[in-house]
């Protein structure tokens, strides 16, 4: 499926409606890191449509957003399994998950119990949702401010957050 995909955007979200602004990087260092990412994949691309946009940022208006401006497109969502596990508390969901198909990652600290129970109640709801091999680590500020960054994340992102002081690095 890999081989079909022409665009991959990389898009941090301005604010997360789960978060306050103060626990994030600023716009310009979270944008910085995912160019800095971006670089590794020929066909990624940095999306900075959120950042154009006032006050909390919904996945729902963005990919409504995205589709307006990309009709001709198939567009897909991908994200990490603990995304999964809460979805039924995203804003519009039973209307976003019928809008695209999910490509779920497991990640590491996600219950697999959970995870599967939430795959198949979405299924049954009309998400459509391709799971993917790979298991991604659970990297948490946390983890930032215990030093675990520099063994887990690549080398350019973890010297950048050590040179702006980002996430008490």
């Amino acid at each position: 499926a890999c081989d079909k995909v022409s665009k991959i955007f990389i898009m941090p979200d301005k604010i997360p409606p789960h978060k306050s602004a103060d626990e994030l990087a600023s716009d310009i260092d979270r944008l910085n890191m995912c160019k800095l990412v971006a670089e590794d994949f020929n066909k990624a691309e940095i999306c900075d449509i959120e950042f154009k946009r006032e006050g909390k940022s919904y996945t729902y208006d963005t990919v409504k957003l995205l589709q307006e401006l990309y009709p001709n497109d198939k567009l897909a969502f991908v994200c990490g399994g603990d995304m999964l596990v809460y979805f039924d508390k995203w804003y519009k969901a039973n209307e976003l998950m019928k809008m695209l198909p999910f490509f779920v990652f497991s990640r590491t600290s996600t219950n697999s119990q959970e995870f599967s129970d939430c795959v198949s109640r979405f299924r049954d709801m009309g998400m459509e949702i391709f799971l993917m091999d790979d298991e991604i680590p659970n990297i948490s500020s946390t983890d930032f401010r215990n030093g675990l960054s520099g063994s887990i994340l690549p080398k350019k992102i973890y010297n950048y957050i050590k040179e702006r002081g980002l996430y008490g690095v």
